[in-house]
This record gives C-alpha cells, sequence and structure tokens, in this order.
C-alpha cells in the first residue's frame, strides 16, 4: 500500500501531535523534470492526482506565471486543497473528476493543448489515514476502499459478491498475490456464515489462512489483497490505460509528462506507453523514415527514476515510487 504525499511519522510509526507534515513525493525531480515546459509564458499544467495538493501548490510557487487545472475523483481532497490553493485565485482550477476524464475536461475548459502534465497515482495520504475509508490494512475500519464514495461499489461488496473465480483472478492480477486461492477460499467459507463489513477480520482471515513462509516474507500479509481491492474497486488500471495515452496527447509539442507510480504494474503501464511513443512505426527496411513515422517522444528518464535513501528515510511511503518523464516532440501522436 503506498502513500502519494508522503506522511512524516514519529520513529514508532505513529503521527505525533503536531509532528505530522504531507510530503510530496520526489517533489524536487518531478518540478525539474516538467520545468522546462512550464517556464514558457502561459504554460498550462495539469495535476491529474491532487490530493492534499503538495505538488500543485510547488507548482505555483514554482512557476509563477502558469496556470494550474488539478483533478480528483475525492470529493474530500478537492475540499482540502482547495483551501491549501485558495491563496492563489484563478491561477487553480479544481476540477471534480477521474484522470481518464481529462480530454472532456480540458475542452469544457477551452484547453485544446496543455505544456505539462502530472500523475502521482495510488491511494492518497489523507485516504489512508482517514480510518473510515478503510483503505489502511494496519487498523479496523469500514471496508470501503472507494475514492469517491459517491459512486460505484466497496470492497465489502466486492468480497461478499463476486464469483470465487473472480476473486481469485483479481487477487492473483492486480495484487500478485501467489496465495490467492488460500485466501478465497477462506473467503467464501467464512461470508457464508456472515458477510464483511470490516477490515480487521479481513487481515485476521488471511493471516490464518496463509502458509508460514508466506507470513515471513514481504510485510504485511494483507497488504497485496488490499491492493488487489482497491485496484478494483476504482478500476484503477483500466482508468489507468486511457488516462495515460490522452495525456500525452494533450500536450503541446515541447510539452512534458511526469508519472509516479507505485506497483509494477502501474509502472509497466507506463513504460509500455512511453516506449511506444519515443519508437519508430515504420515498417522494417525503409531506406528513410517518413515523418509520420518518426517517434513522437523522448524519453527524459533512464528507466524508473528511484526516490533518494534520504527520502525515503524520511517519508516512508515514498518507499516504492517509480518515476518517469517524457517530453512530446512531434505532433499527430495518434
Amino acid at each position: 500500500m503506498t502513500g502519494r504525499e508522503a506522511l512524516e511519522n514519529t520513529g514508532d510509526g505513529e503521527r505525533g501531535a503536531g509532528e505530522a507534515r504531507h510530503v510530496p513525493v520526489m517533489l524536487d525531480r518531478c518540478l525539474d523534470l516538467l520545468a522546462p515546459a512550464l517556464e514558457r509564458p502561459q504554460a498550462v499544467v495539469v495535476d491529474c492526482t491532487l490530493g492534499l495538493g503538495g505538488h500543485s501548490e510547488a507548482l505555483l510557487r514554482r512557476f509563477p506565471e502558469a496556470r494550474l487545472v488539478a483533478l480528483d475523483r475525492d470529493k474530500e481532497a478537492l475540499r482540502l486543497s482547495g483551501e491549501r490553493l485558495a491563496p492563489f485565485g484563478e491561477r487553480a482550477t479544481l476540477v471534480h473528476a477521474v484522470y481518464d476524464e481529462l480530454p472532456d475536461v480540458l475542452d469544457r475548459l477551452g484547453l485544446p493543448r496543455v505544456q505539462g502534465v502530472l500523475f502521482d497515482l495510488g491511494v492518497s495520504s489523507m485516504q489512508l489515514d482517514e480510518a473510515d475509508r478503510g483503505f489502511a490494512y494496519a487498523q479496523d475500519a469500514p471496508l470501503d476502499m472507494r475514492m469517491d464514495q459517491t459512486t460505484g461499489v466497496s470492497a465489502a461488496e466486492v468480497l461478499n459478491t463476486y464469483p470465487p473465480g473472480d476473486l481469485v483472478r483479481i487477487l492473483r492480477t492486480y495484487g500478485e498475490e501467489k496465495q490467492a486461492k488460500r485466501i478465497v477460499a477462506a473467503v467464501v467459507r467464512e461470508r457464508e456464515k456472515e458477510p464483511f463489513t470490516r477490515s480487521a477480520r479481513l487481515v485476521e482471515l488471511i493471516r490464518d489462512a496463509l502458509p508460514q513462509a508466506a507470513k515471513r516474507t514481504g510485510g504485511n500479509p494483507a497488504k497485496r489483497t488490499f491492493q488487489a481491492l482497491r485496484i478494483e474497486v476504482n478500476g484503477e488500471l483500466a482508468v489507468l490505460e486511457r488516462a495515460i495515452p490522452a495525456a500525452v496527447r494533450a500536450l503541446d509539442v515541447g510539452g512534458r509528462i511526469a508519472v509516479l507510480s507505485y506497483h509494477s504494474l502501474e509502472d509497466r503501464l507506463v513504460k509500455q506507453v512511453f516506449a511506444a511513443g519515443a519508437a519508430t512505426t515504420a515498417p522494417p527496411g525503409l531506406p528513410v523514415v517518413p515523418e509520420r513515422y518518426q517517434p513522437r517522444l523522448k524519453l527524459l528518464t533512464r528507466g524508473a527514476e528511484l526516490p533518494t535513501e534520504e527520502e525515503i528515510a524520511e517519508n516512508r511511503r515514498a518507499a516504492p515510487a517509480r518515476l518517469r518523464g517524457a517530453q512530446r516532440i512531434r505532433e499527430h501522436l495518434e
């Protein structure tokens, strides 16, 4: 489980009174990647995952001429970040939307192209730290996990109603859980006795279902199942598959995109879109490659960049972060 804005903790892993502060992950590197595009006059940057507004605030401060469009599906995140960004006035436009809705949002705002796009994927610290959201396996809470609590099915509904085969597929595909069959068999037995409603019961079931060897590796044994349920509930990978190509298409020539991922499934999708854009599409054997087959993107990172040891020490939730960047260098990405 990951946090978009990493939370600085006291040494015992709990927030101390007045000691916690939200620190955006890999902030300086994200700003540096986007800077050449956002230093243009009247640049527009889109923060597709607003969260608590840490990255957005830094973008507005560092690029005082830029306009920000920020999206989030979580209304509570929009409320809190709206207070944070209020001093910037009309420079910041906040929109309740999922990030694959980016083309529609830009169309409504009359912005055919933008100069920068930032994605900070995963679940935000606010969602992790509000017990009633059910994202965190370390505290008992209702099994909700919806980033937008006004729509969709909850994690409890998934556990209680999905056929066993679908649950196994979800845990294997989205959680990379090797013990998916064991866990699902236990879930099916228990849900027949009483429907699942809270996270602590699920965590206990997972601990009991796993063999001892599986419990000794990889941290909390429930984390992969919770990740899988969260991805299913919010349709995260399907949304991301649409959102990254849409964001690349929205970039002006010279525009830049930076994407922070927190697990291999997200990072793989981003890598594939960037790699395809940076490759020639010409049939093999052409003596001269026509313009329409030339690469449309230039990669700005060598593979995925990782947070520094210092940042991980300061922000434990930054540890899984993977950053990739690209620049649009030609028109006609389709």
